[in-house]
């Protein structure tokens, strides 16, 4: 006689799990209450826990209650947190929502996890093996850390919806590292769409807007990404805190650096296709913080170098210095002045002007930033061996004609460049001053002989970058006699035949700025400098003779910028001193 499939099932013996049996002792449940909740569960595919609430045997307060006193644990009301000083991004918020667990706190290398099943070892199992800490449980009602936890995994995905947008279009990115170093253990971790998405409209909206470098900063609470646009800074957007661990998993993929490895600053490259004909390198530097890696994406252009030397805001004497400079046949030539002053732009645009099919083109940099066919670049990797020192060395027998040495940062760097441009090499280089009459000094106490200093160095450039003023809405500023005598102009230039500007702010600018003018102080080293410098001069001794001879200071060359209606005051005097 046929069995029912039904009554078979009914009469199965199942195992209860720990909630179940606590309920039980506690007179909450009965036991054959319990077996029909646990069958349930086998056709529902939904926790024990699940169906307990959900079918009302038990209200999810005394079910706090029972599960507290049984297990041991304290008691916490869910209603009585900030729900946005919670941590963030120590578990996975997939991992929260399957297994209905929200972490409260991390203190001491351990864990204070919500739940309203602390019988879970499943769950608490995976926790201790993804984070390597202890866990110490807190009962809740179980309605309450539902609602919480899909509201924090909610406020994540619209969060990260909001910034990207549902109608956006990505490029292709030309790196094959992130298909190719990916493993089993990070790929969700790497490929995560909502984090994938964000970063290339990150890459892609710097780009179009003109930004030098992308931020990424994570803090306790919030995390920003900032943009340096025309030399400042700009907060771009806000996304969520929980997304920074996958945002430099897949930084770090795609630029071929140790994706498990946070404890040390990296640098990598990376590259995304903008369209079809354009391809736009990003060098990218990670940095361990208190609360996660921030990581700075500097945009590498190569058109920059390209733009010829009239775009980069030289003056026509400065210009004719300098070309004649770079025209000789030996010599050393240096540019000078802070980080993100456009040294290298500037190398680069005589390098693209000497870069000529019958020219041997060295250069080594740490690291190479712009890409420029027919010139041979090098990457110094002193972990490797290869130093400045050991490049320069190495260049001088390969038939040079032209180096160009990123910077001369020791003495032995600055030997091997003085020796060959002494030896009928023109040599190209940086070196961090303020300004170009302190460059020689500088040299002097980098141990250099004079007499090598007055015999190599022709010509040294210092520049800064300073905003230029929008040409659609820049108006005349009404400054007072007195300031512009304070700021440096002599008082027979005040005499009306020219007018300042200021900046407004339009829809074609950033607050009246639109793009960068270099300011530049070009000393060409004369017979007379090499005097001063052979008998031991100051670098005050040589302002003074660069002054005689026509060289402009920086500050009298981003006044003459102000005269032009270039730039403005205020931009003038904040980046040149006097």
């Amino acid at each position: 006689m046929a069995t029912n499939d039904s009554t078979i099932a009914q009469s199965t013996p199942v195992a209860l799990p720990g909630l179940g049996r606590a309920l039980i002792a506690a007179g909450k449940l009965d036991q054959t209450a319990a077996e029909n909740l646990v069958r349930k569960t086998l056709t529902s595919r939904n926790s024990f826990i699940a169906e307990l609430v959900g079918s009302g045997a038990v209200s999810p307060t005394d079910l706090a209650h029972v599960v507290s006193g049984a297990f041991g644990a304290p008691l916490l009301d869910l209603n009585a947190i900030d729900a946005s000083r919670l941590p963030q991004n120590i578990l996975d918020n997939k991992f929260c929502s399957e297994h209905r667990v929200l972490v409260l706190s991390k203190k001491s290398g351990r864990l204070t996890i919500a739940t309203a099943d602390p019988s879970d070892q499943q769950a608490a199992e995976k926790i201790k093996f993804s984070t390597q800490m202890g866990v110490d449980w807190i009962i809740v009602e179980y309605d309450k850390l539902l609602k919480l936890v899909e509201a924090q995994t909610a406020t994540v995905s619209q969060a990260m919806d909001n910034i990207i947008g549902d109608d956006f279009e990505f490029a292709e990115e030309t790196a094959a590292a992130a298909a190719t170093e990916s493993t089993d253990k990070n790929t969700s971790e790497v490929e995560d769409a909502p984090v994938v998405k964000f970063l290339q409209k990150m890459l892609l909206d710097a780009f179009s807007m003109g930004a030098s470098d992308l931020h990424f900063e994570p803090y306790e609470f919030t995390y920003r990404v900032r943009f340096r646009i025309d030399g400042e800074l700009r907060e771009i957007a806000s996304p969520p805190v929980a997304i920074k661990d996958k945002l430099a998993s897949r930084i770090k993929v795609i630029s071929r650096m140790d994706i498990s490895e946070k404890r040390i600053p990296q640098d990598g490259r990376m590259k995304l296709k903008v369209n079809a004909d354009k391809v736009i390198d990003f060098r990218v530097s990670t940095l361990p913080t208190l609360f996660g890696e921030k990581i700075v994406i500097r945009i590498l252009d190569p058109s920059s170098a390209r733009l010829g030397i009239d775009a980069l805001g030289y003056e026509p004497q400065e210009k004719e210095r300098l070309l004649k400079a770079i025209g000789r046949p030996y010599g050393m030539v240096l540019v000078t002045g802070p980080t993100g002053s456009g040294k290298t732009v500037s190398l680069y645009t005589c390098l693209n002007i000497l870069n000529q099919p019958g020219v041997n083109i060295s250069t080594a940099e740490d690291p190479s930033e712009i890409n420029l066919p027919g010139v041979n670049q090098v990457n110094v990797n002193d972990k490797a061996g290869l130093t400045f020192a050991a490049a320069l060395k190495s260049f001088l027998r390969q038939d040079p004609d032209i180096i160009m040495v990123g910077e001369i940062r020791d003495l032995e760097t600055a030997d091997i460049a003085i020796k060959a441009a002494q030896t009928g090499h023109l040599v190209l280089s940086t070196l961090h001053t303020n300004d170009a009459p302190t460059t020689l000094t500088r040299m002097l106490n980098m141990g250099i002989a004079p007499f090598n200093i007055a015999s190599s160095v022709i010509l040294i450039t210092a520049q800064r970058l300073a905003r230029r003023l929008c040409s659609n809405c820049k108006l005349p500023a009404d400054i007072p006699t007195k300031t512009l005598l304070e700021a440096g102009y002599p008082a027979d230039e005040i005499d009306g035949t020219w007018v300042p500007y200021r900046p407004v702010g339009c829809d074609r600018c950033n607050n009246g700025y639109k793009g960068r003018v270099g300011i530049y102080q070009v000393m060409p080293i004369t017979e007379e400098m090499q005097r001063i410098i052979l008998k031991g001069g100051s670098a005050m001794e040589i302002a003074e003779q660069a002054e005689k001879e026509g060289v402009r200071s920086l500050r009298k060359s981003g006044l003459y910028k102000v005269k032009l209606g270039v730039t403005s005051l205020e931009e003038v005097l904040g980046c040149t001193n006097e």
